[in-house]
């Protein structure tokens, strides 16, 4: 008597979420480091607060016909909190950096500086959620830290800048971090991310529209390089790395996306290698091997794997 097919094991079940979750994570770091990309295209044509308005604008209203025809009816206790976590998530994070550099820090430090984004989650995981990391876990988000000095570390400047400017893109990272982990506790976190990312983009427009204002113009510049790069962080930096942002934080823990996001600074470095002809060197090399052990570690922690198994 033949025997009946059986149904996928449990252990090849989990190979397939495995797979697919690094797929996700690789589309994550790479849309996540062209936001980077989209910026050097626009920023010699306008204002920095004029482009992430524009940005956030353009990406809420593609996606408002989509958000009010697909998914369920937005509701005011559903949307208010969504407008709280763009203001937080986006507007805090995004302002945080654009207004350090607007004052002065090197651009090298503001992005040392975001790929603190695991320890700000660690740190406030515990108030938010009333968890800590692991030895384990610290560890993988320190190496992962030190890989990113040893990559960009070298090119830092510190300049005459205002003492108080460097404390603008820590609060910016702390203001993703606390977004992140209270989305990831939020029943309005279960909105589905089309919905969710218009409604935070467009709240976030809201805000970058009084910096832009402050800065002289809300108006959009008829220029090429404006356009092209406004359309190049839509529809990739936008709608490419926050939406896979948002999935994977579904499908993993705050601690696990965030530390793959150690790797965006080297994948900016060789964005700017094929793009502009910057040049690479052994240091980034080595920067992206400590960083990428670093991530290995946080992500085959014990917690990570209860987490994303329980995880709403």
């Amino acid at each position: 008597m033949s025997e009946a097919v059986s149904p996928s094991s449990p252990r090849e079940n989990k190979v397939v979420a495995i797979a697919v979750l690094l797929v996700l994570e690789a589309a994550l770091v790479i849309s996540w480091s062209a936001g980077f990309v989209g910026i050097r295209f626009a920023i010699d044509h306008a204002p920095i607060f004029l482009i992430l308005l524009w940005r956030s604008l353009v990406s809420g209203l593609v996606l408002l016909p989509f958000a009010l025809t697909m998914g369920p009816p937005l509701r005011w206790k559903d949307v208010l909190p969504q407008i709280w976590f763009g203001a937080l998530a986006m507007s805090g994070y995004l302002a945080g950096f654009a207004l350090a550099i607007v004052f002065g820090v090197p651009t090298g430090l503001v992005a040392l500086i975001a790929d603190m984004l695991p320890l700000a989650v660690a740190i406030l995981s515990w108030p938010v959620l009333g968890q800590a990391l692991n030895a384990r876990q610290w560890l993988g988000s320190f190496l992962g830290l030190a890989g990113v000095l040893i990559a960009s570390g070298w090119s830092l400047d510190m300049g005459h800048v205002p003492l108080w400017a460097y404390g603008l893109p820590v609060l910016g990272t702390l203001s993703l971090a606390l977004a992140t982990l209270l989305q990831k506790r939020s029943p309005a976190g279960a909105m589905p991310v089309h919905q969710s990312l218009c409604i935070q983009c467009l709240s976030a427009s809201a805000i970058f529209a009084l910096f832009a204002w402050h800065e002289g113009s809300v108006l959009p510049v008829l220029d090429r390089g404006f356009v092209g790069g406004i359309l190049w962080l839509v529809f990739v930096a936008t709608f490419g790395a926050w939406s896979l942002y948002y999935v994977a934080l579904r499908k993993s823990s705050p601690t696990r996306v965030t530390s793959v996001l150690y790797l965006s600074p080297p994948v900016t470095m060789i964005w700017a290698w094929l793009m502009f002809g910057e040049p690479l060197s052994w240091a980034m090399a080595a920067g992206l091997v400590v960083s990428l052990a670093g991530i290995v570690i946080v992500a085959r922690s014990p917690a990570i794997a209860a987490g994303h198994a329980g995880d709403p």
